[in-house]
């Protein structure tokens, strides 16, 4: 043997039929495989409205078939085929979750009507549907949806700023332009509607309403005209007169064109105060320079008691309104230029805390004017302010 174990013969049965062969694989060796599922055609409608449920989901709205993105597009077109056939939507109810196939209510109002109206088909060149100078009907049953015009209880702290752009049309400060689209009705801003001035006072929430194939969004708005009225029309609305009714909007002289593209970011203001606080009325040339999302009067109503406007009145010096700025990357920049001339004082308020203001400045008004339009022009970024010249040079 030289030493090796013997290995024996292996006992192994063949079993004797195929019924016993089968009981004899415990480990399922001979199992046929499972045939896959067969996919019919609601397994398919389903799984492609789910990828527009997800996108909902990540995106916070519906796809859009108007997109240049290619992806979303596709999508966009998808759930407008799915809302054409009752039969797909029918199918897709139970799964949904989000509403996106359920049919809009009937409009309740006829804001509700223009706003919906995407296509312009109920444009009213005629001004038939303008019914502002008629009598206002009582009805039975007021849902408080309708925007009507009803006398402005506070009318008063808004007739000086009508007061005000009456005056800067005259003297050519201001000037009238055409109206330039949705994205200039902002608070602060001045418009001309068949021949009334109105004013932009509030701009309320942004709300969103379901129609067959998208969500829009709209915001009310608190319109102060100069006849003492106000009205809450939506913001669509608005835009819709204003474009039909050759509505005009109120900008600085120095404005030469808005195009409809262009964003109004809001106001940059100049202000000097009417401290008679020796240790700030004894500064010349001590500006404010801020920037304000709505009108700067307002902004300003209770500068006497407030730190930032040093506990005192203060008189508007500069107004220019801004467009497609981000206000607070410039209000930034703007306060790095002047950093080195920032006045040095603190302030306590009427609850004897200490303030430290931040946007005052002793700077001819001269060289504000240059910094603004400088601002405006995109250039600011390329110059400093030399406190010794009181003048501002090109970074070397």
């Amino acid at each position: 043997m030289n030493g090796e174990a013997s290995v024996g013969p292996v006992d192994f049965q063949f079993p004797g039929s195929i019924e016993a062969l089968l009981d004899a694989d415990v480990d399922g060796l001979l199992d046929a495989p499972e045939k896959p599922k067969k996919v019919t055609a609601t397994d398919r409608l389903e799984r492609a409205f789910l990828e527009i449920v997800e996108f909902r989901r990540s995106h916070g709205r519906i796809p859009d078939s108007q997109t240049r993105e290619i992806a979303e597009r596709k999508l966009g077109a998808r759930l407008e085929g799915i809302l054409a056939s009752v039969e797909k939507s029918a199918a897709l109810k139970p799964v949904d979750e989000f509403g996106l196939l359920k049919v809009p209510d009937a409009p309740a109002s006829l804001d509700d009507l223009l706003e919906g109206d995407e296509l312009d088909l109920l444009g009213d060149d005629s001004g038939l549907l303008d019914v502002s100078d008629l009598p206002v009907r009582r009805q039975q049953f007021d849902t408080g949806d309708v925007a009507r015009r009803k006398p402005a209880e506070d009318f008063e702290k808004y007739d000086p700023l009508f007061k005000q752009k009456h005056a800067e049309l005259r003297d050519g400060t201001s000037r009238l332009l055409p109206y330039p689209g949705l994205g200039h009705i902002a608070p602060g801003a001045f418009f001309v509607l068949n021949g009334v001035m109105l004013f932009i006072a509030e701009v309320g929430k942004t709300e969103y309403k379901k129609s067959t194939v998208r969500e829009n969004k709209r915001e009310r708005l608190r319109c102060i005209f100069e006849n003492g009225t106000e009205s809450a029309m939506y913001r669509q609305s608005l835009a819709i007169r204003l474009s039909d009714e050759d509505g005009q909007i109120v900008v600085a002289h120095d404005v030469a064109e808005i195009f409809s593209e262009d964003e109004a970011s809001g106001h940059i203001y100049v202000l000097r105060s009417l401290s008679d606080d020796p240790q700030i009325a004894g500064v010349s040339d001590l500006h404010k320079i801020g920037f304000s999302r709505g009108p700067v009067e307002e902004r300003i109503a209770n500068a006497a008691k407030q730190p930032t406007y040093l506990m005192a009145p203060v008189e508007i010096v500069a107004d220019y309104t801004a467009y497609n700025i981000r206000i607070s990357a410039l209000e930034n920049l703007l306060h790095r230029v002047f950093a080195e001339v920032r006045l040095d004082i603190t302030q306590i308020d009427l609850k004897g805390r200490d303030y430290d203001p931040s946007e005052w400045f002793v700077v001819p008004r001269s060289v504000i004017d240059q910094a603004v339009e400088l601002i405006i022009s995109g250039g600011i970024v390329d110059y400093v302010y030399d406190s010794s010249s009181r003048s501002l040079r090109h970074r070397r």
